[in-house]
């Protein structure tokens, strides 16, 4: 983040998210012992500003912020990543605090120290700094997590390419860029988050095909475009516009060209479920003329024609949506159509989001999203103030959407027996008598004998009825 003054506002603005519930310190690094945890905002303000005693520096607050996709990372997690991160960016040995924020869909850590030196009073190096960032950030998550980006590049060159521009896709799907060496045009750079991972000088093409494979991938491909949906869509992303310029002057040219992907259902469950990855082809911001498949079982190239002819395959629609919507929709947990119906619901509304663009996904939620989920589902329910959660009624059935933690499901799933009485008591202003009668009657399995669990010797009206219900049903 940009520099700021001497009186270090990052401190503050942390401090105001932790006084609000929406922040929480996860670390405070190389402070002396009288400052700590427990000190003041203002005292921790003052420390910092007592070590940048040089006047030449005037504005020596470092402010950085690290974000995850979504939930990915933890808090310890990010606070891992964040003190790695600040080693590697030559302010290991500075103090610094980590602030955990949980008020975006995304956790994120806010950094704050000094950029002057505590020991030599001199300014830390900052030239190129957010190209620096970048690289200390790979160094630390190749460190924390092996995410070695040479070897990659290593791993793809023996992958079967027959051109250049089939390597630089390649390339592009794990996130790497090519660009022609400065010092020597008939060398190519691979670069990361701008910097330079690997120089190429000699390539091995290869026209090598797997007849088999070939058919396999068909037989595949065949199958299962029926089973999940084959329609394309564009997928927009102003982000990189948005990064660079204030929003007045994104509004005012229209010149300016976001980055635009094709995208379908179909296209990425090959992907996840059988490594056959699928890249359209298109020119400017027109429809698909074609597509390029990368086989990672057999690590090959094809050209999508020598599998199967693009309209034999998918639907290609005139619908798009914003790529950072789209991450989040597919960031969704739901288990049935009833739940995939209710996020469509919600985001068609404002968004004109359709079916197909919401990919099913029962991938599980960490144990810690889940819990936060649970809580936040139950005050709802109780009457308490939580915005983040919708609550819907579907053929007789309630269910919920947590729109932060991207969960759509059954309330009666994630609550316990008697806590889904009480709901229903509430919201129905029915009797617990009749609420078992009815929940008998309709075959749902929320409760069975849910008075058991609530610990008591007293006797719920409902209960005998309860019991000559079931006798019947013998």
């Amino acid at each position: 983040m940009a520099p700021a003054g001497s009186n270090f506002p990052g401190v503050k603005y942390n401090e105001k998210k932790i006084e609000n519930g929406k922040g929480e310190l996860m670390l405070m690094k190389n402070f002396p012992s009288y400052i700590n945890s427990l000190s003041s905002q203002d005292e921790v303000k003052k420390y910092l500003a007592s070590v940048s005693k040089d006047t030449r520096t005037k504005k020596p607050q470092f402010h950085a912020t690290i974000s995850t996709r979504f939930q990915d990372h933890t808090k310890e997690q990010l606070k891992e990543i964040a003190e790695d991160f600040m080693k590697n960016m030559g302010y290991g040995e500075q103090p610094f605090i980590v602030v955990f924020h949980n008020d975006t869909e995304n956790n994120h850590v806010h950094i704050v120290t000094t950029r002057v030196d505590k020991k030599t009073g001199n300014k830390i190096e900052h030239d190129f700094e957010r190209l620096k960032a970048q690289k200390a950030l790979s160094l630390t998550m190749e460190k924390l997590y092996s995410e070695n980006s040479k070897s990659k590049i290593e791993k793809l060159l023996k992958y079967n390419f027959q051109t250049l521009n089939q390597l630089k896709l390649l390339l592009q799907r794990d996130g790497f860029t090519m660009s022609e060496n400065n010092a020597d045009s008939n060398k190519i750079d691979v670069l990361k988050n701008g910097v330079v991972e690997k120089t190429l000088q000699a390539l091995n093409f290869s026209n090598a095909k797997n007849a088999n494979r070939l058919n396999q991938i068909k037989a595949i491909m065949q199958k299962y475009k029926g089973q999940w949906s084959n329609q394309v869509f564009k997928v927009v992303d102003r982000r990189a516009i948005e990064g660079m310029l204030p929003n007045e002057k994104i509004s005012d040219n229209s010149n300016l060209i976001p980055n635009i992907e094709y995208e379908s259902e179909l296209q990425e469950k090959l992907r996840k479920k059988f490594g056959i990855d699928i890249i359209f082809h298109f020119k400017d911001d027109r429809s698909p003329f074609g597509y390029s498949l990368i086989d990672h079982k057999t690590g090959s190239v094809y050209k999508g024609s020598e599998v199967l002819k693009m309209n034999d395959l998918f639907d290609i629609t005139d619908k798009q949506i914003d790529k950072r919507l789209f991450e989040r929709i597919k960031d969704f947990t739901f288990s049935n159509t009833q739940s995939k119906d209710i996020i469509q619901s919600h985001f068609q509304k404002k968004f004109g989001v359709q079916s197909f663009m919401i990919y099913s996904n029962n991938i599980r939620k960490s144990k810690e999203t889940f819990m936060a989920i649970k809580d936040d589902l139950r005050n709802k329910i109780n009457g308490k103030t939580q915005s983040d959660v919708i609550l819907n009624k579907v053929d007789g059935v309630y269910y919920f959407l947590h729109q932060s933690l991207h969960y759509s499901g059954k309330i009666e799933d994630m609550i316990s027996e008697k806590e889904m009485v009480d709901f229903l008591q509430k919201i129905e202003g029915k009797n617990s008598t009749n609420i078992l009668s009815d929940i008998l009657n309709s075959g749902n399995s929320i409760i069975s004998e849910f008075l058991k669990s609530s610990g008591g010797s007293s006797k719920d009206p409902g209960e005998d009825e309860l019991k000559r219900k079931r006798k019947k049903r013998r």
